[in-house]
């Protein structure tokens, strides 16, 4: 059971390893204008916005890796935080942004946490 809570929380990082590089690198060129449906103007204009919302899934990332290398009990608890982040950002994403996020991000994250919840 820890071995599947622990590959897809790697697999929820790797998605917002993903979403980092889309928002702080790639916002401006046209993979990252298609993945989040922007002009080249909007892109252009929210260009700091969209590098700092990466840096926050950056976050994310960061706390999910401590999770899957820190010992027991710091690394079930640095695991379930920022599951439950990853869930309630998703949540409010699919709510204000596109019913998309909730997929992409809450629902991968949530079976994550069960399973992590499962395997304690």
């Amino acid at each position: 059971m820890q071995i599947i809570a622990d590959v897809l929380t790697a697999l929820v990082a790797a998605v917002h390893v993903y979403i980092v590089v889309l928002e702080m690198f790639l916002w401006t060129t046209p993979r990252g204008r298609a993945a989040f449906g922007t002009t080249a103007e909007f892109a252009a204009e929210t260009k700091v916005l969209a590098a700092n919302q990466g840096l926050y899934n950056g976050f994310l990332v960061a706390g999910l890796v401590v999770g899957l290398v820190a010992p027991d009990p710091v690394g079930f608890a640095f695991t379930a935080f920022t599951l439950v982040c990853v869930i309630v950002a998703g949540l409010y994403g699919a709510v204000t942004a596109s019913r998309r996020i909730l997929f992409v991000q809450a629902v991968p994250a949530a079976v994550a946490l069960v399973f992590a919840l499962l395997a304690r």
